[in-house]
């Protein structure tokens, strides 16, 4: 990944983010939203923007269908905010990293705890 195009996904997320924090209104998007990456593609035709949703799992679904319904909103939002000749299409995605991390952690805690207790 070139310097250039880590600048652009960096810019992007910044600037989707302070959207979402500040400019969205969707009842669909109350649970803890977070962009944790974007992925520009080397063309800079379009990006794929991976979201993390805290919250059910029905819930997460309608917020993947708001932020795609949005997507329209947001790509003009950032050809008025960004100053880039061609402003990347945008595809969201649900990351669920940040769940899986969890899990991971909690089953950690759950093996460290039963060893201690055995000794």
């Amino acid at each position: 990944m070139s310097r250039r195009t880590e600048r652009v996904n960096d810019l992007i997320r910044d600037e989707l983010s302070d959207m979402l924090l500040k400019e969205v209104r969707d009842p669909r998007l109350g649970g803890l939203i977070s962009i944790t990456r974007v992925e520009v593609a080397p063309d800079l035709s379009t990006a794929r923007v991976f979201v993390s949703v805290m919250a059910e799992p029905e819930e997460q679904e309608a917020a993947m269908k708001a932020l795609n319904a949005a997507v329209s909103f947001f790509h003009r939002e950032l050809k008025n905010r960004v100053e880039m000749r061609r402003v990347p299409f945008l595809t969201f995605r649900l990351d669920t990293s940040i769940a899986l991390g969890a899990d991971v952690l909690s089953l950690l805690n759950q093996v460290t705890s039963g060893d201690s207790a055995a000794t």
